[in-house]
């Protein structure tokens, strides 16, 4: 009997002879298909011009762009991005998008929006610490901008945004099936449409999926450190990395003239602990997640003349259930033993509210005004927890024999909320042919720490017919999670409700130039500085960590990116960045980002309808943090292929990757100081196939 992987190469070599008979298209018209549209962005302005002129650092990746490097997760195609690079932490080894230098655990600096709405919780700041992933089949494109964008999106646009804009009706035109199978027995499955239906264009996409995860091995862990400390044989390092889960993603469009409604769904369940919450292996701990999150847009472009009016709700549900073995069955601190291991099952349940009313005015001649207002409620409504150990004296794990409910009497946090009041104002003013300035201002105001006015102004001057140029300078904050204000029974951190928000300025300087009709060129030179840094210090009569406004952090470096037709049937692209980021409190590296980074990609079309895609991920030079004596991570870099075959004819998509095909022992630093020593192992050599038709 035929494997699964016999008979979907046996479709491979099927639909490539099915396809040898297709009326080819040009070569130039495939490579231009493999890349899409991204001369435009929306996400620099909040409504859609010209990628080269505008106020922001930009980067645009399409759906078709996707597809080329036959990309499964959203991760894969964000590692493209200049000047960004995805590392992992230890729980659940959870994205940590580093951009330009700025590297924190749970990463709240990054602002992460789905069709313009954020997908931020309030307990970390972050977008979940139960993720596991996101799909990119019902992506229609990805926007990011490197640099702060609190000005227009307010919270958590601080090192950068991305916005993740799904498909509609227009992009699908009809139903797709899709398979995917690979190494880790990683399965996925999804059916999505988009068409109309009398008056209504409606979209609608149902994924779900599998794996085991792969299962690098971890050779010590936290616990190993204790063993070594107090006499005990507890850890089960060397051990593997626990990175399986089952994934359930749904996502709903309804449109009619002004109006527009949007569901999204996913639920991750069984989902594993990656090297340990408390970088302790725990293979039997679990997880669950889901998100609930739905909009209703009203627009009117010309809802009196000269003037776009944009009305939005949207409602956010979060829900994170962990049941955690925080360290190993037969560890024991010398305050009672845990014959089955120290147990925690922090729950926790978020709802968010937000509403915004936004116009613009183009009635003045050099001008595009945009104002806006709007309000949000953040809501940690539930929580619940169960553990069997208490935390008497700071850093003391005491046993209390069985797992007992702790909700009502020592808890984690108890329930809080915020709301958030705002205003801003943008003007986009020609005042002179070819010179572009725009000027925004946003005022935030917090029920629980106060207000926070951050401006933007760029500059953008058309040099020359091939040469555009860019002077930009902005503000962004990052407000204090509830964990930094409100934690509370926790052995190592505790919050602190007197806490400000974490600021960062940026001076930008931009060179877009058009070296000529095959070859286009951007360089982006920067300089940030960090205030007011969210940390959890230790008292050293306490042994206890509070959070506390108790840093500074400044940094610059530069970005090249190249795209290069360099025959009818080959495009050459890459980037490389380099960022020099500095802690002030020690005057050493920030660390744990790479100092240098490249990216490179060619796509050759080597025969009608069939593309060979390579790229090349090379991280390097990354300090350890200040006082973290371990040598700096080990630099790696690894190459993927990608063989697709498209058949205009049959409708049918073959693709065939192979993932760090030289197995790189490529890792991600783990946390100072070293609890995990050896780092965070990333897959080896890897492979999948993808099967998609459209009906």
């Amino acid at each position: 009997m035929k494997t699964s992987v016999e008979r979907l190469l046996a479709v491979l070599l099927a639909a490539w002879a099915a396809g040898a008979h297709a009326a080819p298209q040009s070569e130039e018209e495939e490579l231009t298909l493999a890349y899409g549209d991204k001369s435009f962005v929306t996400i620099a302005t909040g409504s859609p011009q010209p990628i080269a002129r505008a106020p922001s650092v930009a980067t645009v990746i399409t759906a078709e762009e996707i597809a080329a490097i036959g990309a499964a997760d959203l991760d894969e195609v964000l590692e493209t991005v200049p000047g960004m690079h995805v590392a992992r932490s230890p729980l659940g080894y959870n994205p940590i998008y580093t951009i330009r230098g700025i590297y924190t655990q749970y990463n709240p600096q990054v602002l992460m929006l789905v069709n313009g709405i954020p997908i931020t919780g309030a307990y970390f700041g972050d977008r979940s610490q139960i993720w596991a992933g996101m799909p990119v089949e019902n992506i229609a494109r990805i926007e990011v901008i490197r640099g702060p964008g609190s000005a227009l999106y307010g919270a958590d646009a601080f090192s950068g945004v991305i916005n993740i804009i799904t498909k509609t009706s227009a992009d699908l035109d009809g139903s797709q099936l899709g398979l995917r199978v690979g190494s880790f027995n990683s399965k996925d499955a999804w059916v999505q449409y988009g068409g109309a239906l009398g008056d209504y264009d409606v979209s609608a996409y149902l994924r779900a999926g599998h794996t085991d995860g792969q299962r690098r091995i971890i050779a010590a862990d936290a616990q190993s450190y204790y063993d070594s400390l107090l006499g005990t044989t507890a850890s089960l390092a060397p051990g593997p990395v626990n990175l399986g889960r089952n994934a359930i993603d749904g996502r709903f469009d309804l449109a009619r003239d002004k109006w527009r409604l949007r569901v999204g769904f996913q639920q991750r369940s069984d989902a594993s602990t990656g090297a340990g919450v408390a970088s302790a292996l725990d293979p039997a701990g679990k997880n669950y997640g889901e998100r609930v999150s739905t909009d209703l847009t009203y627009q009117d472009a010309n809802f009196v003349p000269d003037l776009d009016v944009t009305a939005q709700t949207s409602y956010l549900y979060i829900t994170e259930q962990s049941d955690l073995t925080l360290f190993p069955p037969g560890s024991n601190f010398g305050y009672g033993a845990f014959p089955n291991g120290v147990i925690g099952n922090p729950y926790k349940w978020e709802r968010h509210l937000r509403f915004n009313l936004s116009a613009i005015y183009s009635g003045l001649q050099k001008h595009k005004l945009r104002f806006g207002t709007g309000t949000q409620n953040d809501d940690l409504y539930r929580i619940q927890e169960t553990k069997n150990f208490s935390t008497p004296f700071p850093g003391v794990l005491n046993s209390l024999g069985s797992v007992m409910d702790v909700t009502d009497t020592a808890p984690f946090i108890r329930p809080h909320s915020r709301r958030v009041n705002y205003v801003y104002a943008q003007d986009e003013w020609a005042f002179i042919q070819d010179w572009y300035l725009t000027a925004g201002v946003r005022r935030d105001q917090y029920s629980d720490f106060g207000g926070t006015t951050n401006p933007r102004i760029a500059l953008v001057w058309e040099t020359a017919y091939n040469l555009t140029s860019k002077v930009l300078y902005g503000r962004a904050f990052r407000p204090p999670s509830f964990a930094e204000l409100y934690s509370i029974n926790n052995p190592v951190t505790q919050g602190n409700p007197n806490l400000k928000p974490e600021t960062n300025e940026s001076v930008e300087l931009a060179f877009a130039w058009q070296a000529a009709s095959s070859l286009q060129a951007n360089l982006n030179l920067f300089r940030y500085q960090m205030k007011d840094i969210l940390r959890f210090v230790q008292d050293a009569s306490t042994g206890i960590s509070t959070a506390q406004n108790a840093g500074r952090q400044h940094g610059n470096g530069m970005e090249v990116e190249l795209v290069w037709d360099a025959a009818a049937n080959l495009r050459l692209s890459g980037n490389y960045a380099l960022q020099h980021s500095i802690d002030e409190t020690t005057n050493q590296d920030a660390g744990n980002a790479p100092r240098h980074h490249a990216y490179a990609r060619a796509d050759w079309r080597f025969m009608p309808r069939w593309t060979l895609d390579t790229q090349l991920n090379y991280v390097a030079d990354r300090k350890r943090e200040p006082l973290d004596p371990r040598p700096p991570i080990a630099d790696y870099h690894t190459v993927d292929l990608t063989l697709r075959s498209k058949n205009q004819s049959s409708d049918w998509d073959v693709a065939f990757k192979v993932l760090n095909m030289f197995n790189a022992d490529a890792r991600e630093p783990s946390p100072a100081p070293g609890l995990i020593p050896n780092d965070l192992p990333l897959a080896g050599r890897a492979w999948r196939v993808e099967l998609s038709h459209q009906l």
